[in-house]
């Protein structure tokens, strides 16, 4: 039966030829490693382009700015087979071809784009438990967040930049700009935004017409009848290098209102197979904290 417009089908052979791998796949012992079950891609920046390949494919400069971190030859005609052939990416491990993007953050005061300077992607267990876990399937698109809402976020709202430093130090702010969304952070503190995708899949399509429709978020209890397959949940942890400013900021998703409501990310996934597939049994299943090399129970 041919996919509905809009819907993606996943190759059902190609997805039980990886689940039975997985299910193959021993775990390497615990060692000392942290329980935390997660494992993760550290990215830099890449480029920027109108360009969405997943709302907008094969339709060059359709889309709003968008800046791109991993897979460095991502463009609007960009396909699951591409990542996997143009593999140079700014992400490590090398072993993650996949792309992610955001819209591009805007200086108000000057009208110049502000990149990440970093931006790291976890794949975790957001959960008390990893039950049923299975590895991602390679070619799944997802978008988390609503580029349409341009709404304020005042101090407490959720989905919200706020100030972050890694160690002692400001983590809250000292104050919000004029307009209400954009914080201005206290020294060593920077701008910071956490961005979360849901953790369940319906096991029959890589990407559906809003291209949300076909994840959904699980509970402790396990995934919803219509989402049955339960996956690492990304979560993307943005930081931008710069500190605030009165005149704030604009995302190239809402240039007018300049509301900070309107951020969101796009994920284009693509592994190495087998890389995938240790990590999620090493990590996740096992729930194990792994840094970018994987899993190295001697290396924590």
């Amino acid at each position: 039966m041919a996919a509905k417009p809009g819907w993606i089908a996943v190759d059902q052979t190609a997805w039980k030829a990886q689940v039975a791998t997985f299910k193959a796949t021993e775990a390497d012992p615990a060692g000392n490693a942290g329980n935390l079950a997660e494992f993760r891609a550290d990215c830099q920046y890449s480029h920027r382009k109108a360009d969405d390949p997943i709302v907008f494919p094969g339709l060059p400069g359709a889309s709003h700015m968008h800046s791109f971190v991993g897979n460095k030859a991502v463009d609007a005609g960009t396909t699951a087979g591409d990542l996997m052939k143009f593999t140079a990416s700014t992400c490590k491990p090398k072993v993650d071809h996949s792309a992610y993007w955001v819209p591009t953050l805007y200086e108000a005061a000057t009208n110049k784009p502000v990149e990440t300077t970093g931006f790291r992607v976890y794949y975790r267990s957001i959960r008390d438990n990893s039950a049923g876990i299975m590895p991602m399937p390679n070619g799944l698109r997802m978008i988390a967040g609503d580029a349409r809402k341009h709404v304020p976020t005042p101090r407490g709202a959720q989905g919200q930049f706020y100030c972050a430093f890694y160690g002692p130090g400001n983590l809250d702010g000292d104050a919000r700009s004029s307009n209400g969304n954009w914080p201005i952070c206290g020294k060593p503190a920077h701008l910071h935004f956490t961005l979360q995708f849901p953790d369940c899949w319906d096991g029959r399509n890589l990407d559906s017409p809003n291209h949300k429709d076909h994840v959904a978020f699980g509970t402790n209890e396990g995934c919803p009848a219509a989402h049955p397959v339960r996956i690492p949940a990304l979560t993307f942890e943005i930081t931008y290098g710069v500190t605030g400013s009165k005149a704030g900021y604009y995302l190239s998703s809402d240039p007018i209102g300049k509301s900070a409501s309107s951020m969101h990310g796009d994920a284009f996934l693509m592994w190495d197979a087998d890389a995938m597939n240790q990590r999620v049994r090493n990590c996740i299943a096992q729930r194990r904290t792994c840094n970018n090399d994987g899993y190295d129970p001697f290396s924590f």
